[in-house]
């Protein structure tokens, strides 16, 4: 058995094939970020579990709030724009990576991809 818990300062906790035999990735967060990227590899599988969200995916601005979960596919550009105080997602990548094979594949992309 294992448990993740956050620190107080902590965005959240990651569990993922760094750290065990996971195969996926799985974590959570507080809040989005606003760091537009792609993954070359991965499907992100965001769980939108309290508050809302706004995100952009390519040329799309989407409204998440709390029951939604959205489907990011390899290649697919996107970032968070802002979130509700008290915002909550879980986040599952597939396949789950390890460490710097994990990293390499994220790939930042311009704003103006997505039209911001």
């Amino acid at each position: 058995m294992r448990i993740e818990r956050a620190g107080p300062a902590a965005k959240g906790w990651y569990a993922g094939p760094w750290d065990s035999g996971l195969q996926v990735s799985v974590g959570y967060a507080n809040e989005g970020f606003n760091e537009p990227h792609e993954h070359t590899r991965l499907t992100e599988i965001y769980l939108v579990a309290r508050g809302t969200s706004t995100m952009r995916v390519e040329q799309e601005t989407l409204e998440l709030q709390a029951g939604d979960v959205i489907i990011i596919e390899p290649g697919e550009a996107h970032t968070f724009l802002s979130s509700s105080p008290g915002y909550f997602h879980f986040v599952v990548h597939v396949p789950g990576l390890a460490g710097e094979e994990a990293r390499s594949e994220k790939l930042p992309v311009s704003g103006e991809r997505l039209g911001l």
